[in-house]
């Protein structure tokens, strides 16, 4: 079993108060690593850290701040297969997952943002009259707190650390302990690659005691947080109540998928399964709710039924499997609630619905693709985020009334619509009310553009140039050029 420290000011530490934890492969039940279970004492350190080492760093040119990126994403592709093992078994999903999605994304968001580094520039502002020059500058917020979920750590991290080093910020990271090591690898890669004391630290603990004393901290300036919009919440309540640092927020969604009567009908189904089994389904922008127009309505649930019944579940590091487990007990319990629920309330099972139990799969939670199919929208099943591999299904009469139960939601982050008419494609993309818009694909994201929701998914985006932007302050600057005034007649 692998044994970490805390990572701070380019040190290898114990927490303060001694204490450790243990991380379990959700698939297996096997012991993994041991971490260090950091206190508030620990999250001050790290922060006092981040903070002393702020001026230098957010004086250094782009350049530079861009080849140590460089450095680092070198060191992480030599260790490819490494990370990807220990992510696949500290999350309890499959290696053909890690291995082709969530390490390549990493490396992609370093080698985006570390370009981006030499990017950052000001406009000038024009004046009317010509006596004044006005021109505004971006700047570096200062330290960033960076909380990462347990679905897709190193990918997450990447993605927000990486444009919050390249503005110009230093940065406190914590991954949830429920999936933490290769969030404490990156203090490994990052100190090899050179960067200076105290410009990245990782912290491993609980969210009760870590990530809280990370929201409360006066002298963390912005917070960045992916994960449930409870705690999303409670991220806005505590800028708040201290500081009132920024607060970015990627969370919850409850995607709807609408399939028009003339779209790719075998297309479309592959596209929904990606779409709510991906990660088994322990994902945001997840398309759970299928709207499909009631002239393909029975070909396609009955072609989705059979590809789910006939999905690949069990050994994660086998590279043919595609769906591997929950992430532990909790959330098992929480998605059979759900399922369970939604039976008495009148939906009818058509797949799954129960956790896989057969030797070896009796040692995870595994559990298989589910298709509920509902004729209210107004069901808990429909309206809640169950983050689980479970979808439901409805039929539609017309296009403008699919658009209205797919907006019938407290969600907005991702949204796909299939069709060969470009007009209805264009329609559906005016009239989501989601941050993205798949059409003809799903679940697809790319680092040059951004993510992020709108009402309960959360504030601001991560991704591309606007992603970027979230993580520098603008500062206006004036320059009289004129002849001095006596306003008050002296």
């Amino acid at each position: 079993m692998k044994e970490f420290k805390l990572f701070i000011n380019n040190e290898w530490v114990d927490a303060e108060n001694g204490k450790t934890f243990i991380s379990q492969c959700p698939a297996t039940g096997e012991e993994l690593a041991q971490l260090p279970l950091a206190g508030t004492k620990d999250v001050d350190d790290a922060v006092a850290a981040a903070r002393a080492a702020a001026p230098k760093w957010s004086a250094m040119s782009g350049d530079e701040r861009a080849d140590l990126m460089l450095k680092a994403v070198e060191i992480m592709k030599k260790r490819h297969r490494e990370l990807a093992d220990w992510e696949a078994k500290d999350v309890g999903k499959p290696i053909h997952e890690t291995v082709n999605t969530d390490l390549p994304y990493a490396f992609m968001a370093m080698e985006y943002f570390s370009n981006q580094a030499r990017q950052i520039r000001g406009d000038e502002v024009p004046i009317a009259g010509g006596d004044t020059l006005c021109y505004e500058t971006w700047e570096p917020y200062g330290v960033v707190g960076s909380i990462i979920p347990w679905n897709f750590p190193i990918h997450i991290a990447t993605r927000t650390i990486c444009p919050a080093l390249s503005a110009g910020n230093t940065v406190v990271l914590k991954a949830s302990s429920m999936a933490p090591i290769t969030c404490q690898i990156l203090g490994e890669i990052f100190l090899e690659a050179g960067y200076p004391p105290g410009v990245l630290n990782v912290i491993s603990g609980s969210g009760s005691i870590t990530g809280e004393a990370m929201l409360v901290h006066e002298d963390i300036d912005m917070i960045s947080f992916t994960g449930s919009t409870e705690v999303g919440r409670r991220c806005m309540q505590a800028a708040a109540e201290s500081n009132l640092k920024k607060v970015l927020l990627e969370l919850g969604g409850k995607g709807p998928f609408i399939a028009e009567a003339d779209c790719r009908l075998s297309d479309a189904v592959n596209s929904l399964i990606l779409g709510f089994c991906f990660m088994q389904g322990e994902v945001c922008c997840a398309s759970t709710r299928l709207y499909a127009h009631e002239e393909i309505y029975d070909a396609f649930v009955d072609l989705l039924v059979k590809r789910c019944n006939s999905m690949k579940i069990g050994d994660i590091m086998d590279p043919e499997t595609r769906m591997g487990s929950l992430i532990d007990q909790n959330q098992y319990k929480t998605v059979q609630g759900f399922v369970d629920r939604a039976v008495k309330d009148g939906a009818k099972l058509l797949c799954g619905g129960k956790r896989l139990t057969d030797p070896p799969l009796d040692k995870g939670y595994f559990y298989p693709p589910t298709v509920l199919e509902v004729d209210d929208n107004k069901m808990e099943c429909v309206q809640e985020e169950i983050f689980g591999p479970v979808v439901t299904v409805m039929k539609y009469k017309n296009f403008e009334q699919a658009l209205e139960l797919a907006n019938d939601t407290v969600y907005g982050l991702g949204a796909t619509v299939w069709s060969e008419n470009v007009r209805k494609l264009i329609t559906a993309t005016r009239t989501f009310d989601a941050g993205i818009v798949w059409m003809n694909t799903n679940v697809m994201s790319k680092i040059e553009a951004s993510y992020g929701g709108n009402k309960l998914s959360g504030l601001g985006r991560e991704g591309g140039i606007v992603g970027l932007m979230e993580y520098l302050k603008c500062k206006n600057n004036v320059l009289f050029l004129g002849e001095e005034g006596n306003y008050y007649n002296f």
